[in-house]
């Protein structure tokens, strides 16, 4: 894994690239859990998850090119569907490596929103070697669900929201 320093000039630069592309999720305050205690519902969000935040910021950043070459992915969860959602919205190619016996609801979605799945992995540890080889072999460019500051910037975008409410 990789340092990522992102700071909160990248998260606000990535707010204004989302602005108008994603709900605006309400933050609700929760008492039963202490006074000061507040609640983002993503569940509202796009793909029902923040992943499409950090998709959105770093599909922003592609040149012309990067983006003609299409988009890979591991993930057997939010991030696949949320870069099938991004890819779709920004007319990227996108293909997620996922793993036999990932979950079939996962899967559907990921499918829904026009990504190629890629199931040759036998199961959540084989994913990421799966990945380079399709990487390398594909020359895709990679959007990591986490080991990125472009989608950990975008991904902030929420603590900025809660602060805002």
């Amino acid at each position: 894994m990789n340092a990522l320093p992102v700071g909160r000039d990248d998260v606000e630069r990535a707010a204004e690239l989302l602005a108008g592309r994603l709900h605006r999720t309400p933050t609700l305050s929760c008492r039963t859990l202490g006074p000061d205690t507040f609640l983002k519902a993503e569940l509202l969000q796009r793909t029902g998850s923040f992943k499409p935040r950090g998709v959105l910021t770093k599909l922003a950043s592609l040149t012309p090119e990067e983006k003609a070459r299409g988009v890979i992915a591991a993930s057997a969860g939010n991030h696949a569907a949320a870069l099938a959602f991004g890819a779709a919205l920004e007319g990227i190619d996108a293909l997620v490596v996922m793993y036999q016996g990932a979950s079939e609801v996962k899967l559907r979605a990921t499918q829904g929103y026009g990504a190629t799945i890629d199931l040759e992995a036998t199961g959540p540890s084989d994913v990421f070697e799966r990945l380079a080889e399709l990487e390398q072999q594909t020359g895709r460019v990679l959007v990591h669900p986490f080991d990125d500051p472009l989608v950990v910037a975008g991904q902030g975008t929420v603590g900025l929201e809660i602060l805002e409410d």
